[in-house]
């Protein structure tokens, strides 16, 4: 197959091009330096430095590099050739700032924009201005020339180039992870839960099964005359039976599928899967009736079957508070992997000679939790049992962790992690505490 045309035509471009910028053997060596290196080094942090590294090596020029910091969308200082110069992420000063093109502050130092590829811009995980994703600064320039500009203008460009690239690969790398984590929600919080309803469909199999069978007595007892007002008594005290059991599975499946519908629809989100991480849908929410109380009702027959007692006494959420920075689903979510680790993990405890197994929810104002005036609300979800090791509650919140009581349980070591992520994310914390009958844990909501 022939080469393209439009190839050949940029090749010969180039080189003229290169034959026009006529750098020096030590410019060449800089560029091809910079190139290898950005390769070989594999963490950004690393590129970052070689990025103000090659003017310090091969030009004895300090620099620093400015971008664009996502978390604040402000431009802050990422790598500087000063030992003693200013911290890392601290704002550039007054005379620096962005622009189309390159400028000097004072005499002796040279602001270059750096630019990433202007047909994937769209394509970063946060948002620029003008396809300049950051700053670099040479100084000091003693000798001030066109062909001075034009080096560090093309040095800068190829700093644009790796750069975007390096993002696009974190941001790929984080979206795969994103994806992984977002599987295990799935199965932890929707595909188990949901092998329940084979429960539900057991037992409607039975009723109507009941029922089936004695609409045929019915025929047949009406047929041959033989339906007494006893037997009649009998027939109905068994239908009212059946249709009681009925009923109490149809609210069932109807809970359980609007549970599953909330779940679905919260880990199912378009947006999570464009942005690469959870994102958050909030509403007013009131915190008892629309997230504590339909989780604890999934689990409140599991509960009783392992001989767990549900102490609601501390529970104190008056049914008018309102929490308005809520996204029901997560938060759901969040009292269902705690409910769900209560399950797993309560034991008995010796209470005034009495053995008992039981869990406690609750909520309490902590003030100025957040700062003068910023009160939060600690929620806690708590579970008798013997203590978790000193040494792995600060453990216990990661990714994958599982202590070593929990070895011998199933489970992915996933729940916590959730807990944490979906809490931090509207803005509050999580914790564990070593309680007198067990362990409880909590998390922390700024107080609207």
């Amino acid at each position: 197959m022939a080469i393209p045309g439009y190839i050949l035509e940029r090749i010969e471009d180039k080189k003229g091009d290169y034959l026009r910028y006529n750098f020096t053997k030590i410019e060449n060596d800089a560029l091809k330096t910079f190139f290898d290196l950005a390769q070989e080094f594999g963490s950004i942090e690393d590129f970052y430095n070689l990025c103000v590294a090659i003017p310090k090596s091969f030009f004895n020029l300090n620099a620093r590099l400015y971008l664009i910091d996502p978390k604040f969308s402000a431009l802050t200082l990422f790598a500087t050739t000063e030992e003693n110069g200013d911290e890392l992420h601290s704002l550039p000063p007054e005379d620096v700032r962005p622009s189309e093109r390159p400028y000097y502050t004072g005499k002796k130092h040279l602001v270059l924009p750096i630019r990433g590829k202007k047909y994937l811009i769209n394509q970063l995980p946060f948002h620029i201005e003008n396809d300049v994703l950051g700053l670099l600064e040479v100084y000091p320039i003693e000798t001030v020339d066109e062909h001075t500009e034009l080096f560090f203008e093309k040095y800068a460009n190829r700093i644009g180039f790796r750069l975007h690239n390096k993002f696009l690969v974190e941001k790929n790398i984080e979206h795969l992870k994103f994806i992984r984590s977002l599987v295990a929600d799935i199965e932890h919080n929707v595909i188990v839960p949901n092998m329940v309803y084979k429960l539900f469909l057991r037992r409607l199999r039975v009723r109507v099964t009941k029922n089936i069978e004695m609409e045929k007595l019915l025929s047949e007892y009406t047929a041959q005359g033989r339906l007494d007002s006893t037997g009649m008594e009998t027939l109905l005290k068994e239908l009212a039976d059946v249709n009681t059991g009925l009923t109490v599975d149809l609210e069932n499946i109807e809970k359980h599928y609007k549970n599953m519908s909330l779940f679905i629809e919260t880990l199912f989100r378009k947006s999570h899967f464009d942005q690469g991480r959870l994102t958050l849908r909030t509403k007013p929410c009131n915190m008892k009736k629309d997230v504590v109380r339909p989780q604890l009702e999934r689990f409140i027959e599991q509960f009783k079957e392992a001989g767990i007692l549900i102490d609601d006494r501390l529970s104190g959420i008056p049914d008018e508070e309102i929490i308005n920075v809520v996204d029901v689903g997560l938060m759901a979510q969040v009292y269902a992997n705690l409910f769900s680790n209560a399950l797993k993990y309560t034991g008995e405890v010796v209470i005034s000679g009495e053995k008992k197994k039981y869990i406690a929810y609750g909520h309490e104002i902590i003030k100025d939790f957040f700062g003068t005036g910023k009160d939060g609300i600690k929620y806690n979800v708590f579970s008798s049992g013997p203590h978790i090791l000193i040494e792995e509650r600060g453990k216990i919140f990661e990714e994958e962790y599982r202590g070593a009581n929990a070895l011998n349980k199933p489970g992915t070591g996933h729940g916590l992690a959730f807990v944490k992520n979906a809490v931090e994310m509207h803005g509050g914390v999580v914790g564990y505490e070593a309680t007198e009958y067990g362990n409880n844990f909590y998390f922390i909501l700024p107080k609207q």
